[in-house]
């Protein structure tokens, strides 16, 4: 397994192309016992921003119900990508994120597709958007754990392949956001209510939620706190916004 690991980084540094990538990775997965593969920035399944990078070989309709749908934001797998620094089988979810009625609907969704076991390499590159490489196995297969440390390896190499395809030497442009938006968020980081934004720049409670929303999809993120975050790498707001935003 180590030689197996050891032999894709060489051919990945090899690849020329997106579409090579993919087809050595379907043949690793497939060499590991695996018989799906998701290699992805999550921010591809809610935004049409086309530098992000996603190739898999999911079913095509489950990854049409999670763009869709908006379960993307709130795929457990995801979650946990964001706080694990290691790779974690899925059976572990439960150790990285709270598994709400939300995220046991996704999961469930997922057996409907015949999707089983798998295991997730996140990655977290400072500067850019949060992705993971997984490995997912046929719902009633078992993984072969004499395959996890090659798994691991192979799904680290394949990532760092995908941004070199993909150009990302550095932090890409950041995602456009309309004036209003950025209004909303300088005050979202003031620690300002739903309500209290409303007041202070004259629309509805339930236009602040809409763009705050389209906001968090724009960056593919769940919770106002990492649009926060993401708004100061993007400086779309400073430290200062956080004290006295100036709209």
């Amino acid at each position: 397994m180590t030689r197996l690991a050891d032999d894709f980084d060489e051919a990945a540094r090899k690849c020329t192309s997106l579409r090579q990538l993919r087809a050595l990775l379907l043949d690793a997965s497939s060499e590991l016992g695996f018989d799906h593969f998701a290699l992805l920035h999550h921010a591809s399944l809610t935004s049409s921003t086309k530098a992000y990078i996603r190739i898999d070989n999911y079913p095509a309709d489950w990854v049409g119900e999670l763009a869709a749908g908006g379960l993307a934001l709130q795929d457990p797998v995801h979650l946990a990508s964001r706080r694990a620094n290691i790779a974690f089988e899925w059976a572990d979810l439960a150790r990285f994120v709270q598994l709400g009625p939300v995220q046991r609907n996704i999961l469930a969704r997922s057996r409907h597709f015949g999707i089983g076991e798998g295991i997730t390499v996140p990655v977290n590159v400072p500067g850019e958007p949060g992705g993971s490489c997984s490995f997912a196995l046929r719902l009633g297969r078992t993984i072969r754990r004499e395959c996890l440390a090659a798994a691991e390896l192979i799904g680290a190499h394949a990532f760092d392949a995908a941004r070199r395809l993909a150009h990302y030497a550095g932090p890409i442009a950041r995602p456009h956001l309309s004036r209003r938006e950025i209004q909303c968020l300088r005050l979202v980081a003031a620690g300002k209510s739903g309500w209290e934004i409303s007041v202070i720049l004259g629309i509805s409670t339930e236009t602040v939620r809409q763009y705050v929303k389209h906001a968090r999809h724009t960056y593919g993120v769940a919770t106002r706190t990492q649009l926060v975050v993401l708004g100061l790498r993007d400086d779309w707001l400073s430290f200062e916004d956080a004290i006295d935003p100036r709209i």
